[in-house]
């Protein structure tokens, strides 16, 4: 059987993905080649020779990659902090900005410190990615994640049924609309933490084909202004936070302001504090809950 090198493959790819406009050619190339090969990234220097049937399939994806289909539905997998998620049509892939979300959740737990079980709450969970990140690394807490979207709560019951297979802390998953008055009714007044990345892109918005094409709507477009969802969903966190509790709401980076202004007209809250991602733009709101 005659094997052939894989760096000229990759390069290859590359370029392929390059005049498809795909916005990293190098990385996924690498992402696909690993996936091919069961190995992580950083091992394919190991990696010198692939066989025919490796690098037919490789070319395949290389192929449906440069259709723009997102590199997480051909790999079937997606990241949040320290753990792996189950990813697919139907569900929305988390994104890397959302990491700074998930850090300052860990930072507001650290702060609570450990006398009680700390309570947080996920509100628009897709894929679990939050609430499963935040479960993985405080197994002392205890999780509830709240999504509306069957074929979403679908792959996020699959992520949480596999996390806790592996020996983490299980979450309590609801079906369930996050602007609903009843919603998490149980809770209310006792959660620590509430954290969401809610649908909160303008229907305006222009996408990348791999967004507008693959992700579902219904996780992506929150109305006119993005705020849909936000808007009537600071209820629910306001009822649901016990007074010094915490909050932080991703969204568009059109609106950063907007939502911070929405926090601050309802009343219940202080602290209002709109952070960045690491290019500088909008891309979550924090907030605590007064007496």
């Amino acid at each position: 059987m005659t094997r052939v090198a894989l760096r000229p493959v990759i390069r290859e790819a590359e370029e392929t993905l390059r005049a498809a406009g795909v916005h990293s050619p190098h990385a996924d190339a690498e992402y696909l080649a690993a996936h091919v090969l069961g190995v992580e990234r950083m091992r394919l220097m190991m990696v010198p020779m692939i066989t025919p049937e490796q690098l037919g399939e490789y070319q395949k994806l290389v192929a449906r990659r440069a259709e723009r289909v997102p590199l997480q539905h051909l790999t079937g997998t997606a990241s949040m902090g320290e753990i792996d998620l189950a990813v697919g049509p139907g569900v929305f892939i988390p994104r890397p900005e959302t990491e700074l979300l998930f850090a300052w959740a860990l930072a507001q737990l650290e702060a609570i410190g450990h006398e009680h079980q700390p309570i947080v709450v996920d509100l628009c969970t897709g894929s679990g990615a939050l609430a499963l990140a935040i479960a993985h690394a405080r197994p002392d807490a205890q999780v509830h994640a709240v999504e509306l979207d069957p074929a979403a709560f679908d792959w996020a019951k699959r992520n949480a049924l596999q996390l806790a297979d592996e020996g983490d802390t299980p979450i309590d998953l609801h079906l369930g609309d996050v602007t609903d008055p009843e919603i998490l009714s149980q809770l209310n007044g006792k959660v620590d933490v509430v954290v969401s990345n809610p649908p909160y892109i303008p229907a305006a918005a222009r996408l990348d084909p791999e967004v507008a094409d693959h992700d579902p709507h219904r996780a992506l477009f929150g109305g006119p202004d993005g705020l849909d969802v936000i808007r009537p969903m600071i209820a629910t966190i306001a009822r649901l936070l016990r007074a010094d509790g915490v909050t932080a709401i991703e969204h568009d980076d059109t609106n950063g302001s907007a939502a911070a202004a929405l926090l601050r007209d309802h009343g219940g809250f202080d602290a209002v504090c709109e952070h960045p991602d690491l290019a500088g733009k909008p891309r979550f709101v924090a907030a605590r809950r007064t007496e």
